[in-house]
């Protein structure tokens, strides 16, 4: 027996298809039974599955585990849950070597996918890749040669999770707490069952939006680093008269953040925050953040006496980084963080917006004061437009090489990122789409214009082209 994946779902950083057209219940129990011959092979034999609220969500959650138990594993389900749920599941439950969180994440409505951790570490890349390799071959494990086939039990972890992410709050001062007013949008995805406890329990007034699981999406798209997406949160800070605001995506593993004022507070400006509160009571601790993000990050880590540190963009790389180095804190511009002084170092929306409002505490400060002290920051935001999949690495060498022969000062951890006396720029090609993405920042808005100008200049010289910022 053997299956074949198609080719465009095998992604970097998990496994991404459309529902009925290059995803199915076949492809979720292949998926099952390869990565149950990964665990078995590895020494494993018991894993967490989840999954979010999409419609599609039962029916391949249901096929995966067919799929592991095939294979010899057992699971332990615990049904409808954000993907940091699993996460904390599977470094909660006994004797579990990994596990998998059916998601699509951020995508429309009739994608979904499936993220992976084996052995508290995310699994991508060259990981993913040879799940396709096995499956193709039939290089499957199984319980004919096993001693059992898989068994399968529920468990609850919703009470338990939502214990652990109060404990973000523990010895702050219990007035300024009650006094916080605060706003939450769900986005109908995977975030409402914990949010709803969650915020039933902790101090202070809170105000929700579209908590209630809806794998459709009537009110708008869980995707919070597009503007448009916070309209609804935007509003109800305003017509509340609220402290913030916070919003999550589909799995709530990421989050975006509306202050007092309605303006955006960005994930640079977030992992800023995140910063000062962290590195105030771990000095010389070590900051991770994505090649995407702004200098100012850097500058201010090294400032407060941090260690900083530039990854890959990706949650997968910044996750494994930080269990290289022992970071005790890690963010993406995506609106990823990951906070490992206290916490388990995983991308975890909810546990975010705690250790937000626990920022807020301890820097004696409320979220728009703290953005109003930001360094002026003149950037682009990440600017994505379509290259052919046979070329977009191909762009990134032929600028390398035209960049190295100028004499530039080039990073090329991921893409290239160019430094210049007035600024940097930033062109890398995406590992999830048919794309490349750009990013430019300057201490004024001429000095932005030309760094554009010189990505386009670029781009024109390797035949590409994009829409204008």
């Amino acid at each position: 027996m053997s299956h074949r994946f198609d080719p465009s779902v095998l992604r970097e950083y998990d496994i991404r298809g459309v529902v009925g057209q290059t995803l199915g219940a076949a492809d979720a129990y292949a998926i099952g039974r390869s990565f149950a011959t990964v665990l078995r092979r590895s020494g494993g034999h018991r894993l967490v599955v989840g999954r979010d609220g999409r419609l599609s969500s039962p029916m391949l959650e249901q096929a995966l585990v067919e799929g592991l138990m095939a294979g010899g594993v057992d699971t332990v389900r615990i049904g409808l849950a954000a993907t940091p749920m699993l996460y904390f599941a599977e470094v909660s439950a006994e004797d579990v070597q990994g596990g998998i969180q059916v998601t699509g994440s951020h995508n429309p409505a009739d994608h979904n996918g499936f993220k992976m951790v084996l052995g508290g570490r995310p699994f991508f890349g060259a990981d993913i890749q040879r799940l396709g390799v096995m499956a193709a071959a039939g290089d499957w494990t199984g319980a004919g040669q096993d001693e059992h086939a898989g068994r399968s039990e529920l468990q609850e972890f919703l009470p338990l999770y939502v214990d652990r992410l109060i404990k973000g709050l523990s010895g702050l001062d219990a007035d300024y707490l009650a006094a916080l007013r605060i706003g939450w949008d769900a986005g109908n995805g995977a975030a409402g069952p914990a949010l709803e406890l969650l915020t039933s329990r902790l101090p202070g007034e809170h105000h929700l939006l579209f908590s209630e699981v809806d794998g459709r999406f009537p009110n708008h798209h869980p995707d919070p680093t597009i503007e448009a997406n916070l309209a609804d949160l935007r509003a109800l800070v305003a017509a509340k008269n609220l402290d913030f605001g916070v919003a999550f995506d589909g799995d709530a593993d990421r989050i975006g953040v509306i202050d007092a004022k309605g303006r955006v507070i960005d994930a640079d400006q977030l992992l800023m925050i995140y910063a000062r509160d962290v590195l105030a009571r771990h000095p010389g601790a070590t900051v991770i953040a994505d090649v995407k993000a702004s200098g100012a990050v850097y500058d201010t880590v090294r400032a407060l006496g941090g260690i900083a540190e530039m990854a890959p963009s990706g949650h997968s790389h910044i996750k494994s980084r930080m269990k290289e180095t022992g970071a005790l804190l890690g963010g993406e511009t995506s609106g990823h963080f990951f906070l490992g002084d206290d916490y388990h170092g995983f991308d975890d929306g909810l546990y975010a917006a705690v250790r937000l409002i626990a920022a807020s505490a301890r820097l004696g400060a409320p979220l728009t004061r703290l953005r109003d002290a930001m360094p002026a920051m003149c950037n682009t935001p990440e600017i994505r437009f379509a290259v052919p999949e046979a070329r977009k690495f191909a762009v990134i060498e032929e600028v390398n090489s035209r960049l190295i022969e100028a004499g530039a000062e080039v990073n090329v951890l991921d893409g290239v990122r160019v430094t210049l006396s007035d600024g940097w720029w930033l062109l890398r090609a995406s590992n999830t789409q048919a794309a490349l993405t750009a990013r430019a920042e300057s201490g004024t808005a001429q000095g932005l214009a030309r760094l554009v100008a010189e990505i386009d200049r670029q781009l024109a010289l390797s035949g590409v082209s994009r829409a204008d910022v």
